[in-house]
């Protein structure tokens, strides 16, 4: 078997994305979603995550928009604070190409706790277009030094699915995993989970019509 693989490196690749693809598709399999709330072509659900006290995000939304436009949002990382929930800092930590790049961005919380941060490295892949394009968030908590007075978050992992049922309109799937460290009880974050996505999605749909 190592031989084979050795031998013939695109089956490496196959049998890695076969792999990830099952991972990912048992994974949804066993989520039960709860729709939270709904509202502006937004549906936002909740879901337990095994073994955590934290859930997990999942947003169906429909809105004007195009591809390329998307991608100038979300590229362009030092206007995240204007349409992300309690977003506070952003800045780019490391660009790799301009669909792929590592970055900081610190979260505020309500007194008595702490701000949070977090270094996310964001690909974004058109590989696929035009039928749809994916986007992966994973966090990266060792990339800088940890900043005085912030709470590193150490797990997020988000994922995005983009297509575009009209020349106009994208229809975007997201799903986000996030333990905000510290201790915030997992009840109270949890009371958290339909607004701020909600609020995000909501403020991206204008930004799209900017």
């Amino acid at each position: 078997m190592y031989f084979c693989i050795l031998a013939y490196p695109h089956m490496t690749k196959l049998i890695f994305a076969l792999f990830f693809f099952l991972v990912s598709f048992i994974s949804q399999g066993q989520r039960k979603w709860v729709l939270e709330k709904t509202g502006n072509g937004i549906n936002v659900y909740s879901s337990d995550v095994p073994g955590a006290a934290y859930k997990a995000v999942k947003v169906e939304a429909s809105f004007t928009g195009t591809y390329s436009k998307l991608i100038a949002v979300l590229s362009d990382v030092s206007q995240f604070s204007k349409w992300i929930y309690h977003s506070k800092a952003n800045s780019v930590v490391q660009k790799n190409s301009p669909l792929d790049f590592i970055y900081h961005t610190e979260t505020v919380l309500p007194w008595p706790m702490s701000n949070r941060d977090v270094v996310i490295h964001m690909r974004i892949n058109t590989d696929s277009l035009p039928k749809f394009i994916t986007i992966t968030g994973t966090s990266m908590p060792k990339r800088i030094a940890k900043k005085s007075g912030l709470v590193r978050v150490n797990h997020y992992s988000a994922r995005w699915k983009v297509s575009m049922p009209t020349p106009q309109t994208i229809s975007i799937y997201y799903e986000l995993e996030l333990n905000p460290a510290g201790n915030i009880p997992g009840w109270m974050a949890n009371s958290f989970v339909s607004k701020g996505p909600f609020e995000t999605f909501s403020n991206l749909a204008k930004k799209l019509k900017e």
